[in-house]
Order: C-alpha cells, then sequence, then structure tokens
C-alpha cells in the first residue's frame, strides 16, 4: 500500500468546523500560520479521503486550494471560509461536497456556461423533450430537500418570449442544486458521512447526465 494513500475516511472531526468559525473571525496570515496543522489533519486530510471513498463509483476528486484568488476582489481576505471537493463530469460541471464552519453541503451542477455551452443548454431547454425533462428532474430535487440556485438573468434571455412556459430555467448562466446540513450533525463526524454523501451524489445523478448530454463537452482525462 502506497504512503502517499489517503487513511479511510472517519469523518469530519469538530475541530475542522471549529477552524473554519475561528478563521472566519481571524482570516489573517498569523492564525493560519498558527493553525495550519489543524487545517491539514481536520479538514484536508478528511476531505481527501473521502473523496477517494467515493472514487470507485463517481470518479477522481479534486480538492480545492485553501487560498483566496484575489486578483479581482475588493476582499482582501486571504483565505476560504470553506473546503470544496468536486468530482468532474463534464467541463464546469459535476458533484460538489464542501466543509464550512455552519457543517456540510453537498451538492451537483454546472457552475459556468458561455458561448457554446450557454446556448446548448437554453436550445435544451427551450425543446419539449429535454426541457420538459430538465423540468422534471429540477421538481424531484427540489422536492428531495435540495436547493434549485445559480447565477440568473435578472429578465428574459434574447429571442425568448417573456411566457414561455420554462423561462425560469431558461434565465439560468448556471443550475445548481445543493441541500445545506447545517446545526452540526452527529454523522458529519463519523465515517457514515461518506454513505450520506453518496447517497444525496447519487440523487444528483440525473442532473448531472443530463447536463453532460444537452450542454457541457466532456472533461479533459
Amino acid at each position: 500500500m502506497s504512503t502517499d494513500e489517503p487513511a479511510a475516511f472517519a469523518g469530519f472531526p469538530v475541530a475542522g468546523l471549529d477552524f473554519y468559525d475561528d478563521l472566519e473571525a481571524d482570516n489573517t496570515k498569523v492564525f493560519w500560520t498558527e493553525n495550519r496543522q489543524v487545517y491539514f489533519d481536520a479538514v484536508r486530510a478528511p476531505m481527501t479521503a473521502l473523496l477517494a471513498e467515493l472514487e470507485p463509483e463517481f470518479g477522481p476528486g479534486k480538492v480545492f486550494r485553501p487560498y483566496r484568488d484575489l486578483r479581482f476582489s475588493n476582499d482582501p481576505t486571504p483565505y476560504k471560509t470553506h473546503q470544496g471537493g468536486f468530482v468532474a463530469r463534464s467541463q464546469s460541471s459535476g458533484w460538489y461536497v464542501e466543509l464550512n464552519a455552519a457543517g456540510l453541503r453537498v451538492g451537483a451542477g454546472f457552475y459556468e456556461a458561455s458561448g457554446a455551452s450557454l446556448a446548448r443548454f437554453r436550445e435544451a431547454v427551450d425543446d419539449d423533450r429535454s426541457g420538459n425533462e430538465l423540468r422534471g428532474v429540477v421538481d424531484r430535487l427540489a422536492a428531495a430537500g435540495f436547493e434549485i440556485g445559480g447565477d440568473r438573468l435578472k429578465t428574459r434571455p434574447r429571442g425568448y418570449a417573456a411566457d414561455h412556459p420554462r423561462i425560469d430555467l431558461l434565465r439560468h448562466r448556471s443550475l445548481v442544486a445543493i441541500r445545506h446540513h447545517h446545526n452540526n450533525p452527529a454523522w458529519l463526524h463519523r465515517a457514515e458521512a461518506a454513505d450520506r454523501v453518496r447517497e444525496q451524489w447519487r440523487q444528483l445523478r440525473e442532473l448531472v447526465d443530463w447536463i453532460g448530454a444537452h450542454v457541457q463537452q466532456p472533461a479533459a482525462g
């Protein structure tokens, strides 16, 4: 067994949530330097282990860097106040999981569509067959407790009637379904958390599949 292979996932320690609670109050290099090992032990290592456990079913995942991109931001704080993990299914789309001070977020969708991919999305939503298929997917996920979100136009996109039966979906420039697990649920700190994420990613598979079929190009291998 390789020494680089992550340890078995056993849940996210309470120290991981406490780390982000403190980081929100003191987002400085001094705090980060003093608590760097807490981040690696209680946040990054468990997230890496979680993605490794889910990999056989969903594919290899990526653990995002903890540093904020400050190039185009007016917010000078240097560190993200959450840890995200992502499994790409196609360009700009796939499954997502995030640890933060409040708990866990589980979701999927596409986080960016521009140019040709945005045109494909709108064409697929406009088409009665594929558009109604997406409507069913979104409605089922909402009924299951997922919050439907994403970047949306405030008005109708050019070329589509305001009374289009799926105008709410046509306004999306990104489309995600997210479920929040706040209030520090006990299962978050046990290996059971992997089963929870796996179950919800399975629920989200039909959204990811629809996006892969109608919107995005396959992810680079």
